[in-house]
């Protein structure tokens, strides 16, 4: 069969070519994380960076700017392609392919100086690192004068369209609502999941593959691995990758950091088949990714129907505590409010002040007003400003992130945008699926996957956030309907008795 021809056809063959070349360098960056050895960072470094740089320079290339030019002409009917890709040109055509390789290498050895920081609590091993990944991302930065802020160009990478007084914005807003509710919550008295253990990794983990099977992952298409920070990957619509950890004194790091990276891994496995090795076959940004991941951690993994189908599979592999505990024990122990040192740990309504946090310190980095020298202080002092907490050791501080060792900057508020877009599909999805408590109750997640499937994964990037979250909610993001929905979960807990 004689393959097509013409600037279209051109055009996607030389897209699907730089689709692999990225796919295949994030398949090194998995393998770093879970495969490779120690020793082997400094050549893997170098053979993501190289990666890169191909994949970049095949793209930036004149004559993708030439196909594209003649591909509007010859068609309308891929306008949403061609709309995606001309504007992912002309942004790579800013930067110097020297450049995309720096920051690839950079990011690759930050992440191992992050590990090994970690393992000897010593920020001395890693402060090099992260001034050279701050210092890349403001060469970066310059490749875009024309941004209002700097910070402008990194959170445009995670979050397309997005700027830094819009963030603030929300950030600001939504931080005054927690601190309010926060000191309004009684914490629960049922804290099993957090000091019942020791619950056994082999028991933790039978635990959790039970969980993900129900969800929707399957052995041929799906794998679960361990990594010190949990992560997903994927390389195909058949080739999904999620991590997560085990810590025997806290089963939750296990069982939602699994949810929250199968969450990431639907979106990936459900988006539309004509979009692989395009640059539609991707979230539209990482707010709604997050929104996925947060859903199914959060909104699915925390509620009341899913404590009822969970409880008697925590009885049977993971017996005491869990025996003499009933659904409603079992839903207030994971939805417990307390203020924490750790991110991912953290609860529902503490967690968006741990981005705010992160939010502060890289923002200020960046426009110079914070030196690396001085993060770890800065750190505790905003720990304490923010959560009223001393940290103990950098491990429960500055070094508890995978993000900036990866040069990963500009990353953070999607958590939080991606919680208040959970929110808000999470009421539209129960209007339109009115069974969907029982059907969780039952183990039955069919049809709240193919709602995601039709009103988000399908779509790639067809639609900017905006535009996506507006087609599925008919609301623009807020901050409101993610507060109510705290606001009533705590009350339904009995965290925020006699308050209206």
């Amino acid at each position: 069969m004689t393959a097509p021809n013409g600037p279209l056809a051109d055009l996607r063959r030389r897209l699907a070519e730089i689709s692999d070349l990225e796919r295949m360098a994030m398949l090194l960056a998995w393998d770093q994380e879970v495969m490779m050895p120690a020793a082997g960072a400094e050549w893997r470094a170098q053979q993501r960076a190289t990666l890169e740089r191909l994949a970049h320079e095949r793209f930036a290339d004149d004559h993708v700017g030439a196909l594209l030019e003649a591909a509007v002409a010859e068609t309308p009917l891929d306008e949403d392609l061609l709309r995606v890709a001309r504007r992912d040109y002309d942004k790579a055509r800013r930067v110097p392919g020297d450049l995309v390789e720096e920051l690839a290498h950079a990011g690759a050895t930050g992440h191992e100086a992050w590990t090994r920081a970690r393992a000897s609590s010593d920020f001395a091993l890693f402060e090099p690192h992260l001034r050279r990944n701050i210092e890349l991302r403001r060469r970066y930065i310059a490749c875009f004068p024309e941004a209002d802020r700097p910070y402008d160009a990194l959170l445009d990478d995670y979050e397309p369209g997005m700027r830094t007084a819009q963030a603030e914005d929300v950030l600001e807003r939504l931080r005054d609502g927690l601190v309010e509710l926060v000191e309004a919550a009684a914490p629960s008295a049922d804290d099993a999941l957090v000091t019942g253990g020791p619950f056994p990794t082999d028991a933790q983990r039978r635990v959790v593959e039970t969980v993900l099977r129900q969800v929707g992952v399957d052995d041929a298409r799906w794998r679960l691995d361990v990594a010190v920070h949990p992560f997903a990957s994927n390389f195909n619509a058949s080739d999904i990758r999620i991590t997560t950890r085990y810590n025997e004194a806290f089963l939750g790091d296990g069982l939602f950091g699994a949810l929250h990276e199968t969450g990431h891994g639907l979106y990936e496995r459900q988006m539309d088949p004509l979009h692989y090795r395009t640059t539609l076959a991707e979230a539209t940004g990482l707010g709604v990714h997050e929104s996925q991941s947060r859903l199914w951690e959060n909104l699915v993994g925390r509620s009341r129907p899913f404590c009822e189908w969970a409880l008697p599979l925590l009885r049977s592999h993971l017996g005491d505590p869990f025996e003499a505990m009933d659904v409603d024990d079992l839903y207030r122990g994971v939805n417990r409010v307390e203020l924490s040192l750790i991110r991912i740990e953290a609860d529902e309504t503490t967690y968006n002040l741990h981005i705010a946090l992160r939010y502060e310190l890289e923002l200020a980095m960046i426009e110079g007003r914070l030196e690396v020298k001085d993060l770890p202080e800065a750190w505790d002092e905003a720990t304490h400003r923010l959560l009223g907490l001393e940290v103990p050791d950098l491990l429960h501080g500055v070094l508890q992130d995978i993000h900036w060792g990866a040069g990963m900057i500009g990353y953070f508020p999607t958590y939080t945008l991606g919680n208040l877009m959970a929110a808000q599909l999470w009421t539209s999805l129960s209007n339109q699926l009115p069974d969907i408590e029982a059907d969780i109750a039952a183990g039955n997640f069919a049809g709240l996957r193919e709602w995601l499937r039709e009103n988000i994964h399908r779509h790639g990037r067809k639609y900017d956030s905006r535009e996506l979250l507006r087609r599925a909610t008919g609301e623009e993001l807020r901050v409101e309907p993610f507060l109510d929905y705290l606001q009533a979960k705590l009350l339904d807990t009995g965290q925020l008795a006699g308050r209206t």
